[in-house]
Order: C-alpha cells, then sequence, then structure tokens
C-alpha cells in the first residue's frame, strides 16, 4: 500500500529472457547508445513458499508461479481454510497468457522434439493455473478461465459475482492472471501501433503516461491480482473484515472485432452499472478508469465519463504505477481501489504532466487525502469488451 500511495514503479527495459526480439542484446544496465527495446516493469523477486511442492513448482510457468503466489496471500487474508472447499470456486481471467514460456519451449527443443518434457503436454494450457491453484488450495466448487482480452480480469470478477449470486458456491475467487508476453506478443502490440514508447526510449521512466498529452501508448507490466467474492449473508469469519461491498456491475460488447474503442458502449456500461447499483452520478466520488496511454482510448474514456455527468469525481491512473497486466489489470485496479478506500487517500497519477483534459478531477503527482463513499472502476478490452463495476462502503 505505502509503494503504491508513493507512486514507486518498476519501469525499465525489460530483460527476462524471451521479452526482447533475438538480434537485440539487452543489458540491465541503461546504455544511451543502445536501442532500447520492449519497455516494462518486471517483477524482480518472486518468493515461492515452502508451503508449495517444490516438484510441482519446477514444472510450472511463470504465470502459474506468480498466481499461486498472489492466490496464498488473499486466501490467508480471506481465511478461507476455514470455508467448505466444496463452497469454493474459481474464475481466472486471462486466455493465451503463457506466451513467452511456449516460445523459450519451442526454441529450446525445435531441434530435438522428442526430448520435450512430458508436463508440456498439460501445462501450455491456460487450464493448467486453475488446476495448479485447485489442487494446491483443494478448491472443489468449480474452477475455469474466461479471456475478455484486457477487460479479463474485472470480467473474472462479473463472473464470480454472478456465481455467488447464483447460489453455485458461497465465495468465488476471482484471479486476472499474469499475461506472459513474449517478444512475438511485444512486436505484434508495437506493430499495431498499442504499445510504447519510440519516444522515451532512453527513459523508461517517463514512458507510462496515461491521459497525458506525450503518452504513445500502452507499457507492459507484471501482474496478477486476486480479489475474494462472498455472500453478503454467509456467516463473518474471525478477523476477516470486507473491503467494500458491490453494488453494481455491467458488460457489453461493440460488436467489433479490432482494438478501436466504442464511445457508445463505455457510455452505456457505465450508465448500466450505476442503475443496476441505484447510484446518481453525483454520488460517485472516485473512478479509477482503464487508462492505459493509448492515443485514441485515453480521449474516448474522458468523453465517456464526460458524458456520464462525472468529471467532478476524483480520478488517477493505476496503470501509471504499475503498468497495463492485460489479463490482470482490471484485477489489479479493483485491488487498488479497495485499498485507496480502506487507507482514505488516492495514489498518484505519475507523468501526468499535460493532462488531455485539464478540467476532470485529476489525482496528478502527489497522493491526497480523500474517504471514498462509491467508487467506479472501468475495463476494456479488444474486441469491443466493456465492463464496469460499482464498489461502496463495506456494511457494519
Amino acid at each position: 500500500m505505502s509503494a503504491l500511495l508513493k507512486g514507486e514503479h518498476a519501469f525499465g527495459v525489460m530483460c527476462r529472457p524471451g521479452r526482447q526480439l533475438p538480434e537485440f542484446s539487452v543489458k540491465t544496465g541503461a546504455n544511451p547508445n543502445q536501442t532500447a527495446d520492449f519497455l516494462g516493469a518486471e517483477i524482480h523477486t518472486l518468493s515461492l513458499p515452502d508451503c508449495f511442492s517444490q516438484r510441482t513448482l519446477r514444472t510450472a510457468s511463470f504465470s502459474s508461479q506468480v498466481a499461486l503466489v498472489t492466490l496464498l496471500e488473499a486466501w490467508s487474508d480471506a481465511d478461507l481454510d476455514a470455508v467448505d472447499p466444496y463452497r469454493i470456486g474459481l474464475v481466472v481471467g486471462g486466455s493465451n497468457i503463457q506466451q513467452r514460456e511456449l516460445i523459450k519451449t519451442h526454441e529450446t527443443y525445435h531441434n530435438r522434439l522428442h526430448f520435450v518434457r512430458p508436463t508440456y503436454g498439460i501445462s501450455f494450457m491456460d487450464s493448467d493455473v486453475c488446476g495448479l491453484c485447485t489442487e494446491l488450495f483443494n478448491i472443489r466448487g468449480f474452477a475455469y478461465t474466461i479471456g475478455g482480452a484486457s477487460a479479463s480480469g474485472q470480467l473474472s470478477i462479473l463472473q464470480a459475482i454472478q456465481a455467488v449470486q447464483s447460489g453455485q458456491v458461497d465465495i468465488c475467487i476471482a484471479m486476472g492472471a499474469l499475461m506472459d508476453l513474449s517478444y512475438w506478443e511485444c512486436q505484434g502490440f508495437r506493430s499495431l501501433g498499442a504499445m510504447g514508447s519510440d519516444r522515451y526510449a532512453q527513459e523508461p521512466a517517463k514512458a507510462c503516461r496515461p491521459f497525458d498529452h506525450d503518452r504513445d501508448g500502452f507499457i507492459y507490466g507484471e501482474a496478477c491480482g486476486v480479489v475474494i467474492v462472498e455472500s453478503a449473508s454467509l456467516p463473518r469469519r474471525k478477523d476477516v473484515t470486507p473491503y467494500a461491498r458491490i453494488t453494481g456491475w455491467a458488460v457489453g460488447m461493440d460488436g467489433n472485432r479490432n482494438p478501436n474503442p466504442s464511445l457508445e458502449g463505455e457510455v452505456r456500461v457505465i450508465q448500466k452499472a450505476l442503475d443496476q447499483a441505484k447510484l446518481s452520478a453525483e454520488e460517485i466520488d472516485y473512478i479509477n478508469p482503464h487508462g492505459t496511454g493509448s492515443l485514441i482510448g485515453d480521449e474516448i474514456e474522458l468523453q465517456a465519463i464526460d458524458l456520464c455527468d462525472l468529471t467532478h469525481a476524483y480520478l488517477n491512473a493505476t496503470k501509471s504505477i504499475t503498468g497495463h497486466g492485460l489479463s490482470s489489470a482490471g484485477t489489479v485496479e479493483v485491488i487498488a481501489t479497495l485499498l485507496q478506500m480502506q487507507a482514505r487517500r488516492l495514489h498518484p497519477t505519475r507523468n501526468l504532466d499535460n493532462p488531455i483534459e485539464p478540467s476532470c478531477n485529476w489525482v496528478k503527482h502527489q497522493s491526497i487525502a480523500h474517504a471514498i463513499e462509491n467508487a467506479l472502476n472501468l475495463s476494456f478490452g479488444f474486441g469491443g469488451v466493456n465492463t464496469a463495476l460499482c464498489l461502496g462502503l463495506a456494511q457494519k
């Protein structure tokens, strides 16, 4: 929480094997004469607890390892050991999340295919993340993955809500999985014009700048997030305090395969979520936007906020600190909202030097005190996926 409020970041030239084009030799030290390839924020240290089988972890992908560590923290926080495992479900947001692992395997074994490890036959599938989590945490309700591009994380939360509401389970775990990009996906995003940064190739700390005039695309960030959704009627477990109450949500499609956003689609899900929450626009006092740093996307999103009469609400961009986790983004940003509600403070927006819409109620370079009462989280994905989620103060 402290790092979030301070706006601490880990942006640099990405150095994880399989992240840079093969013809480039990437060094960890900044060299002004070197052509920086793909920028991003990577997890520097991943501590794998002794409670997990080392044999299992050796065959788990990086996405799966991060998923297990993240779930362990959320599981302990919610004291899920005290819950009937047959009444717990899991929804993993994200598809095609292990591409770097696949590229590494293909490059390692392309001349000796008969020596590919047998576990590759299961580990290449996204469902392997579900399998590992359900095995190591004894989840017996249900588990599946759901893909919605960059809206996957928030979409997993919406699916978890519906699973609890329908009575399938009492508690549902919503996970935004780490999308482990390889240089193939990075190059594809750069060719598409979605990923920056040519402008800040030599200054990675300045590259990620949602809603700023000098943005030139999103900057990737490794991340995984877990949110526990449970029925309000479930008896409270000792020392477990809810972070917030879910009051409304919406999902809608644009009927568009392409990455360009739809103003109408975004306005529609915002209004639908507010209607379900029985909230007026004036009652929303904080918005956590999608805010990627996209040249078109950022402008469309602010237009949608304006058309919904929400420009009075405080606004900051979590991706300016974490980078864009793609499949995990929506979950990570809901977690950021929950932490800000708990701290009664709002985190800064890094690099917001010249906002494209100065009239919005921005939280810029410093955190500020604010007790959130009603928050709105927005998340959008390629292929015309729009989602919105309203959060209110937890009931005493």
